[in-house]
């Protein structure tokens, strides 16, 4: 049975709930690839309860050591008791960006993330100077950094920047026979970098005879400053959202997100977020009935498989990775499978649960090393596929697994479901 939010942020509830059995050591992500018992679920429940006792300093180990957890749920979906210890490890995040403060990288980015026209004016510049410092790869959408400095490897691939971003791009109102109308929230990835995801959806729906509104108004789902202890950006715009969903959403019959990891923000952490603010924590539960990821509401919710079905099929070979926000979080799987394998021939990873070791703005900063080794075993499943394309509703998992690919030098290219299903209805 899962736990009250009230439970969930006793620590030492947690703590004096956990058996010890062990079942969470081999799935952790983080355990495997530093295996050090203090790194692993039970090893921070047992610090956590120590420190909500009084009997444990938040010092610079400490700090280091709660900042190690990928927040993959692994060890969640597998506790016989299914003690939230990613949860509470983001709540202590906080405590510790309280104390030691946020790297000033952090804080500029999470600056950007509250203010649309910021970020917008941010990813135009780098667009138009993005070549004087990286090295462009068109055919999968990334680059390599001209120069290698702590922060930024010269061997690191990372999303390369698009010249308009996709909310900019369309008119906010998209009518496409005026039957039926949903709104979408693109997350910020799908926003400035994988910006054919949106387009995809956008075809989609177009087929389905569905209007789209493309709430331009609408702020980061703050997932990375959550995730990182920034709560004050967390409150800022989970309020907002909040509030520019109520404006709009008895006009939508949906507002459907291509992206696992803000969809979960959306539904799931908003209101574990507001556990201290019953009115916002009333509000988030009651806006959460009208959000979808893409493949979820399209499976349920309209005749896309019928259609797809009516469509030639494809030779390519696809092979499916499960986000950890969309399967473990929200149980979300069959959906997207279901859609694809209309057209195309899916070929399962020897463990599609494994997480791909996105991990987070500090995983991915501070700590890449571990990012880095996690993404090892992924990169090698994807291979043995032989597949040409891996899909994940993702954009932090694309980015990740094409890094991972390409250290391995794996040519498997990815695309999100959403544009595979597109391209599926052009045929």
């Amino acid at each position: 049975m899962s736990k009250t939010p009230q439970e969930i942020f006793d620590y030492a509830n947690i703590t004096d709930d956990c058996v010890k059995c062990g079942k969470c050591i081999p799935v952790c992500t983080i355990h495997n690839v530093n295996a050090d018992e203090v790194t692993s679920p039970r090893g921070f429940l047992d610090l956590l309860g120590a420190y909500q006792r009084g009997k444990l300093d938040l010092d610079k180990n400490v700090k280091d050591i709660f900042e190690s957890c990928f927040l993959c749920t692994n060890c969640v979906d597998v506790c016989p008791k299914s003690l939230p210890t990613d949860m509470v490890i983001e709540q202590v995040r906080s405590d510790i960006s309280k104390k030691f403060g946020i790297a000033w990288y952090k804080k500029a980015f999470f600056l950007l993330l509250r203010h649309r026209w910021m970020n917008d004016l941010a990813f135009k510049l780098g667009w138009v100077f993005q070549t004087c410092g990286f090295k462009i790869k068109a055919d999968i959408d990334s680059m390599n950094s001209r120069f290698s400095i702590p922060m930024l490897k010269a061997d690191r691939l990372l999303p390369s920047l698009r010249k308009t971003s996709f909310l900019n791009t369309y008119p906010e109102n998209i009518n496409n026979g005026g039957k039926r109308k949903v709104a979408i929230f693109i997350g910020c990835l799908g926003n400035y970098n994988y910006k054919d995801v949106g387009t995809g959806l956008l075809e989609i729906l177009g087929h389905l005879e569905i209007d789209a509104f493309l709430a331009k108004d609408q702020k980061c789902c703050s997932a990375p400053a959550y995730f990182t202890g920034d709560f004050d950006t967390v409150d800022y715009n989970a309020k907002f959202n909040i509030e520019y969903f109520e404006s709009f959403s008895k006009d939508v019959e949906a507002i459907i997100v291509p992206e696992a990891t803000c969809s979960a923000m959306l539904k799931i952490d908003y209101e574990h977020y507001f556990h201290d603010q019953p009115e916002w924590k009333a509000r988030a539960a009651a806006i959460k009935g009208k959000i979808f990821m893409a493949t979820e509401w399209l499976q349920h919710h309209t005749h896309l498989e019928t259609l797809l079905a009516s469509k030639k099929k494809d030779t390519r070979i696809v092979t499916y990775h499960d986000p950890c926000h969309a399967k473990k979080m929200q149980g979300i799987h069959a959906e997207p499978r279901n859609l694809i394998s209309k057209n195309y021939n899916i070929v399962e990873m020897s463990d599609p649960n494994v997480c791909c070791g996105f991990g987070g703005v500090t995983m991915q900063s501070e700590k890449y090393h571990f990012a880095k080794a996690a993404g090892v075993p992924k990169a090698a499943m994807i291979k043995n596929t032989h597949a040409d394309v891996v899909s994940a509703e993702c954009s932090a998992c694309r980015m990740q697994i094409n890094a991972s690919m390409s250290y391995a030098e794996v040519e498997t290219v990815f695309k999100n479901p959403i544009e595979l299903i597109a391209e599926a209805l052009r045929k």
